[in-house]
């Protein structure tokens, strides 16, 4: 989902949100015309035009949901069919099993047994796929109410259309509370949002802050330099608008930087020292050695440029990335105490670290791309919650042939990428799970 575009045109007043891409990759928008010429001064018309507003905002978040869900619904109606089929061809062979040998039958009904489970899982995600369309025809209705009530104020009763408005975001809620975090199945883009800097870099977003809290970090190189850039949103980072610079009392290593509820976290140079650094007080929080944990291009990506230690966030929380000698040089995957840097928990993987283009994790689970050059894809893939690795083929565009930083943003569901000078993003697909009751 890219929602984090907004452009003004002051001279009609119109504002256009840039708040999804449908299946096929063409960007969904939604507008909102000028105000119509209401009495600012009456409160009635402003309580009016303010709910108009929200009902608006609640439209969009309707749109990114359904998109997502009617993606994630192919998959459930194509895992229907194919069950269908099963059962089909099983009632068949059932008819007439005299023919074949108890082993095959036997082998066949297990497998059957296995997925009769998943029967309550897809009746439910077709129940809220359901859902959703209804959310939207509602909101709809809903929306062309308020802004006939612009034109002729006093139509209708204000609590009552606030009420309704509260029951649709509560039952929001409720739907997107059911959704288990997801498993990458698709990369889309990219989209290229500014093209500045040296070949390599890093910008990011915070993915704990409001809605209303667009801010950008910018921090250009992968070493001997202390500067971070900061812009107020995307329109004011595109434009070069900054709106402060933070001196760093140290240098930063690599690209592998990441903004956690308000603080930079990064890798002190020449060392496997993090530093939590606050935006808003200016100092450093915290600092803490990595143990055991390769630094100054020891263990780094392909691309080099002392990439050793990538720390990152996800829907779970803080994670470093890394290698030791303990490990042979593989992939250790850490998950630290946002406050004191402490490991809480450590998961060895068998994948050399040294082999890896970029890696990101999403929900707790690893995503390992095998080159930052052309043909990328994401190829391994390390799940923390099971200790389980697979390797996977989901290809990405990679549009300037050199990715030098790659990294999930949980409140966007987007991968931030520094592309040769580039800075651009990805729209991810992901598939989810609708919690049913039984569920823990």
């Amino acid at each position: 989902r890219i929602r984090i575009l907004l452009l003004y045109l002051p001279k009609e007043g119109w504002q256009v949100y840039s708040s999804a891409q449908d299946p096929d990759g063409r960007c969904i928008c939604t507008v909102v015309a000028p105000e119509q010429n209401l009495c600012s001064r009456d409160a009635k018309s402003r309580q009016l035009r303010q709910l108009l507003e929200k009902v608006q905002n609640m439209s969009q978040s309707i749109e990114v949901l359904n998109l997502r869900t009617q993606r994630d619904f192919q998959y459930v109606l194509k895992m229907e069919t194919q069950m269908k089929g099963l059962k089909a061809k099983f009632r068949q062979i059932e008819d007439d099993r005299k023919t074949l040998m108890t082993k095959h039958f036997q082998e066949l009904k297990e497998k059957m047994d296995e997925l009769l489970p998943l029967i309550p899982v897809l009746e439910q995600y077709k129940t809220d796929a359901k859902l959703i369309t209804q959310f939207k025809e509602e909101i709809r209705n809903l929306s062309a109410v308020l802004t006939g009530i612009q034109e002729e104020i006093g139509a209708y009763d204000y609590e009552e259309l606030h009420q309704r408005v509260l029951s649709l975001e509560t039952r929001l809620r409720d739907c997107m509370k059911k959704l288990t975090c997801g498993k990458l199945m698709k990369i889309t883009g990219p989209v290229t949002v500014k093209t500045s800097g040296t070949r390599f870099g890093a910008w990011m977003t915070d993915p704990l802050a409001s809605e209303k809290n667009n801010r950008v970090w910018y921090m250009d190189s992968y070493t001997n330099n202390k500067i971070v850039r900061e812009y107020k949103s995307i329109a004011d980072f595109v434009s070069g608008a900054e709106s402060r610079t933070y001196n760093l009392p140290f240098k930063w290593a690599g690209t592998n930087h990441v903004v956690y509820n308000g603080s930079l976290y990064f890798n002190k140079y020449q060392s496997n020292i993090i530093i939590k650094y606050s935006f808003d007080m200016g100092r450093v929080l915290a600092q803490r050695s990595l143990e055991y944990a390769g630094f100054h291009n020891v263990y780094p990506y392909t691309w080099g440029g002392f990439s050793d230690i990538d720390l990152m966030a996800d829907e779970i929380g803080l994670w470093a990335v890394y290698a030791t000698n303990q490990n042979a040089g593989n992939i250790v995957i850490s998950q630290l105490n946002q406050d004191t840097l402490e490991v809480m928990k450590s998961w060895s993987t068998g994948y050399p670290k040294r082999s890896a283009g970029e890696s990101f994790m999403i929900c707790g689970t690893l995503y390992v791309t095998n080159s930052h050059l052309t043909g990328a894809k994401v190829y391994y893939s390390y799940s923390t919650k099971t200790s389980t690795y697979e390797y996977t083929d989901i290809p990405f565009h990679n549009q300037y042939f050199h990715i030098s930083m790659l990294d999930y943003n949980a409140r966007d569901r987007a991968l931030y990428a520094w592309n040769n000078g580039h800075q651009v993003l990805f729209n991810v697909t992901l598939f989810h799970i609708i919690k049913t009751e039984d569920d823990t």
